[in-house]
């Protein structure tokens, strides 16, 4: 077990109290800590022991105010989208290797975009990661003249300067989803799409392309919804009381097509026997074993990573491309099958 930390009065340990455990003047605990010339080996040892027997820890964010540095990384992500989730766990793992602490800021129904961006900068944050930022571009060329900014998962057109762009090709996994309904034999197949969210425009852009290029463009149909479950639910009850003529369903992401599975089983509508549904994320609510979604993964570890990186690189002055965007693969679920009837 870790030593408990033994101050005066349950406080945090400090060098004074390392100090007097060891023996030795602050000074030289300083020294030791610092890894800094001036410390005999045997001494260095002393002051190590007793700081591990005390519980002792470098302050190490007080360090970096001292040196004007916060080596913080700023994140602003919805609450409410799963998706974010993910993406935050994988721009732990890549920041904190690196030698740098995430701040995050939560949109929320009641908290604005413009607020959690301003709580990022009030915390000394060195760089902004912005998940699926709705801002207009005037706003985000604001933050980029004052520290670097990293937008994840959002195109931007035109070109923002000073934001860099990290992002999944959304139109080359709609393509992929629909690639997968056709060769199962769908023909009648609906995009339930994410309204104004960011991602949106190329996916019903890559659904239409993907239509054409199957000689379907005259039976493609885009529900008008949104990112959420309950948009997906209000879509697939306008789809059914419209009559089932449709054997397939793309949704904007997960959290929609959860929406649209639940309308769809809860109105006796077999899944995936009478309606197969794709998502759009790979989120861990699509990984969910009574949920078994077949979806369109983002490569969470490779836009974590290209975030993080990008931000880090602009912080050190070096150049970099303005837009990197990722590849996107199909997972298949239980979700989805051929139709049971022709159509």
């Amino acid at each position: 077990m870790p030593p408990t930390p033994s101050g005066p009065r349950g406080r945090r340990p400090t060098l004074a109290d390392v100090a007097a455990r060891a023996g030795v003047s602050t000074a030289l605990v300083s020294i030791v800590m610092r890894g800094a010339k001036g410390a005999g080996e045997a001494t260095r040892e002393r002051v190590l022991q007793a700081a591990r027997e005390i519980g002792y820890r470098p302050d190490t964010r007080a360090r970096l105010l001292r040196s004007h540095r916060s080596r913080l990384l700023g994140v602003q992500f919805g609450l409410q989208q799963p998706f974010h989730a993910d993406l935050v766990e994988g721009l732990y793992a890549v920041a904190e290797p690196a030698g740098y602490q995430l701040a995050l800021s939560a949109v929320t129904a009641g908290r604005s975009e413009e607020r959690a961006a301003q709580s990022l900068l009030d915390d000394r944050c060195e760089a902004l990661i912005l998940l699926g930022p709705q801002a207009p571009a005037a706003r985000l060329a604001e933050l980029a003249a004052r520290l670097p900014v990293v937008s994840v998962a959002r195109r931007l057109r035109p070109v923002v300067p000073g934001v860099e762009v990290v992002r999944t090709a959304d139109d080359q996994g709609a393509r992929q989803a629909v690639d997968h309904l056709v060769a199962l034999g769908h023909r009648d197949i609906v995009h339930v799409d994410g309204g104004r969210a960011p991602g949106a425009a190329d996916r019903r852009r890559g659904y239409r392309t993907a239509l054409r290029h199957h000689g379907l463009a005259d039976r493609a149909r885009v529900v008008a919804a949104g990112p959420s479950e309950e948009d997906g639910a209000r879509a697939a009850r306008g789809l059914l009381a419209d009559g089932p003529t449709f054997t397939a369903v793309l949704a904007f992401n997960d959290h929609c097509a959860s929406g649209v599975l639940d309308v769809l089983v809860r109105s006796g509508v077999e899944v995936p026997g009478r309606v197969s549904v794709v998502g759009f994320d790979d989120s861990r609510l699509a990984r969910l074993a009574h949920i078994d979604l077949t979806t369109i993964a983002q490569d969470v570890a490779r836009l974590a990573d290209l975030a993080v990186g990008r931000s880090i690189s602009r912080l050190e002055g070096e150049e970099t491309p303005g837009e990197t965007v990722v590849a996107p693969h199909l997972v298949v679920r239980g979700t989805t099958t051929a139709p049971r009837h022709g159509s």
